[in-house]
């Protein structure tokens, strides 16, 4: 499962060149999520699902952007329950142009696999070093990583566009692969008497968002598969925060409501 990506957080994961433009400034936050099964098919087996959501972001263009996140969940089964626990934690330079990655994977506790390695952009391509679970180097097409993909997104939304497709490396899975996304981003507005994360986003003050939606391809000589692997919706913040969310994977889907929520101080302009 795709399920680091926001995200994922981040964020999402979310091609520019500069870090951001004037008017698109991400606030270092961490933001905690309860997760549900929203419907599961037959195919998938899944009866229940349960679990929570922590996402770390701190960081500025001046030096670069960390991301921790931890991912557990407990499924259930007619025959059996497994609980599942991601920690992945990342780190992007300022200028989009290079990223490291470490993600651990436990089932009931014990290891299950750990992902670690390196990309930068270099002239054409993509350049991956895997240190974990073997050392290999991987060349890829150029492409973006995380942040700026949620920078580009940012943009995009505050320059009132609706639809446009983009790709992006964020070491999930094997790391071995980059990802086409397609983005529909909607009208921006403001939370609701009613909405149930009204409380938890009391820390942005009524600030708008605009919802998205995000559906990921895998990257196969150029084209992406007609039908895709995974896809996300969520209300996006101006400040990269993200919440409401409904992550899908075909044969299941889950929810993630925002609970918590923690805004750190503003990133300082960087030196000239």
């Amino acid at each position: 499962m795709r399920i680091a990506r926001l995200i994922l957080p981040a964020a999402l994961a979310l091609c520019v060149v500069q870090p951001a433009t004037a008017g698109t400034t991400l606030i270092p936050h961490r933001a905690v999520y309860d997760l549900a099964l929203d419907q599961a098919t037959d195919r998938s087996g899944i009866t229940g699902l349960s679990g929570r959501m922590v996402y770390e972001f701190n960081g500025s263009p001046c030096d670069g952007y960390t991301v921790t996140f931890r991912f557990v969940t407990r499924i259930d089964t007619s025959e059996s329950s497994r609980m599942t626990d991601q920690q992945t934690t990342t780190f992007e330079d300022g200028a989009g142009k290079s990223f490291s990655f470490v993600t651990r994977s436990y089932i009931d506790q014990a290891l299950d696999k750990e992902l670690r390695g390196t990309a930068r952009r270099q002239d054409s391509e993509t350049v991956v070093a895997l240190e974990r679970p073997d050392r290999q180097e991987l060349r890829l097409a150029q492409t973006q990583f995380p942040t700026q993909h949620l920078i580009e997104l940012l943009t995009k939304a505050e320059d009132g566009e609706t639809f446009y497709e983009t790709t992006i490396f964020d070491g999930s899975e094997n790391a071995d692969q980059i990802m086409t996304t397609t983005v529909i981003v909607g009208r921006e507005a403001r939370a609701r008497a009613g909405d149930p994360e009204l409380a938890a986003i009391k820390p942005l003050e009524g600030d708008p968002f605009w919802p998205v939606d995000i559906a990921y391809f895998d990257m196969a000589d150029g084209e992406g598969e007609e039908l895709p692997v995974y896809r996300i919706s969520f209300k996006l913040h101006e400040s990269g925060v993200t919440r409401d969310l409904t992550m899908d994977y075909g044969d299941f889907s889950m929810t993630g409501q925002l609970v918590d929520l923690a805004m750190f101080e503003a990133p300082e302009p960087c030196a000239e």
